[in-house]
């Protein structure tokens, strides 16, 4: 597994892109010469996902790489598009999953990334970390835990009791429990007194906040490539502010919902931004392990972790989260390693068919 460690500040605007789509591209003949793979990758995405991922290096490079991207139309039978040698997809609807699974039953040729019934998995916040949490990785340079959570589908009066019984301590991260794609789905909330848990809105998760030092590591997953990205997160909260701070904080766009001292808050993250390049990325061999594991227990092979690692501690991580097709055009570089990674697949797929299997 190839390992790459860039950092990244997401302060800058994405920029404006125009979406091209070349001509698919004919197999060679058979008896010809092998030649470099020609590849048509077919696109079931957002205007937003479309925007923020196929931008113009990308295409350019794919181009000169034989890799041609087509728009798919959901309005038109999928069966009436393409050939596609590759489709690429990210659809939540319900209606769009069983058009790709039964297009797959009759076209098992075509790569599909990434299979609807692996993405299901990481469509619920409960089910997405239950593979992380039976990993045992103890021995490979670091511990790497989930954090304890409740879900509460319903009736958010009752939450006080639930998290006393639950041995939950504030304050509390609250999350969505239904990844659906939708802006809703990426909200999130730091709850500092049980009083503003009742505000919030099941179902939800509420998972325990762990002291991190204000920074997250996205760790990318392309194929067989990793790469890890140091990003701001939400600053440590000691005693004193659990004592004199009311209400939540939307993490988000750090909105103040009611009184809370959101000028410390932005203070230690200037004074932290220093720090940002010099902080220690998780092992390698570690990372690589984590890769392994969860990319062959998840079916999956476009995804991305949301890694901390516990204040205080060298070794001791945890994952807060995991995303499916996730936004690979904030990544340094993700041109070459997502075209690096479609020229894999047609050169598996090429091999296969060279030895008739």
């Amino acid at each position: 597994m190839r390992l790459h460690a860039e950092v990244f500040d997401e302060a800058g605007e994405e920029e404006e892109v125009a979406v091209m789509a070349s001509a698919a591209l004919s197999p060679p003949l058979n008896g010809a010469a092998v030649a470099a793979p020609k590849l048509v990758v077919g696109y079931a995405l957002t205007k937003k996902k479309v925007k923020s991922f196929l931008q113009p290096k990308l295409l350019l490079l794919a181009r000169k790489n034989g890799i041609s991207f087509v728009p798919i139309s959901e309005s038109l039978p999928l069966s009436e598009q393409g050939p596609f040698d590759i489709i690429l997809h990210k659809s939540t609807s319900k209606e769009w999953q069983q058009v790709l699974e039964d297009y797959h039953e009759e076209h098992p040729e075509v790569t599909v990334l990434d299979p609807p019934n692996a993405i299901r998995h990481l469509n619920n916040r409960q089910s997405m970390l239950e593979e992380v949490a039976d990993l045992n990785l103890s021995n490979f340079y670091g511990e790497v835990c989930t954090p304890r959570q409740l879900v509460i589908m319903k009736d958010p009066s009752t939450i006080p009791t639930a998290i006393a019984m639950a041995g939950l301590t504030l304050p509390l991260v609250a999350k969505p429990l239904v990844v659906d794609g939708t802006s809703k789905a990426h909200e999130l909330y730091l709850a500092y007194d049980e009083a503003s848990l009742s505000m919030l809105d099941p179902p939800l998760v509420l998972q325990e906040f762990i002291n991190h030092g204000g920074i997250l590591f996205k760790v990318y997953i392309i194929g067989e490539s990793i790469q890890v990205v140091r990003r701001f997160s939400l600053p440590d909260v000691n005693t004193y502010e659990l004592l004199t701070t009311l209400g939540f904080i939307d993490c988000q766009e750090f909105h103040v919902l009611l009184l809370v001292p959101m000028m410390r808050t932005l203070t230690l993250l200037l004074q932290v931004r220093p720090f940002l390049y010099m902080l220690e990325l998780p092992p390698r061999p570690l990372l690589e392990k984590l890769g392994r594991e969860l990319r062959g227990r998840l079916g999956l092979r476009l995804f991305n972790i949301d890694m901390i690692r516990e204040l205080g501690t060298k070794d001791r991580y945890y994952i807060i989260d995991i995303n499916y097709f996730p936004g690979y055009g904030k990544m340094p570089g993700y041109e070459h390693m997502f075209t690096d990674f479609l020229l894999s697949l047609a050169q598996s797929k090429y091999k296969r068919y060279l030895s008739g299997t």
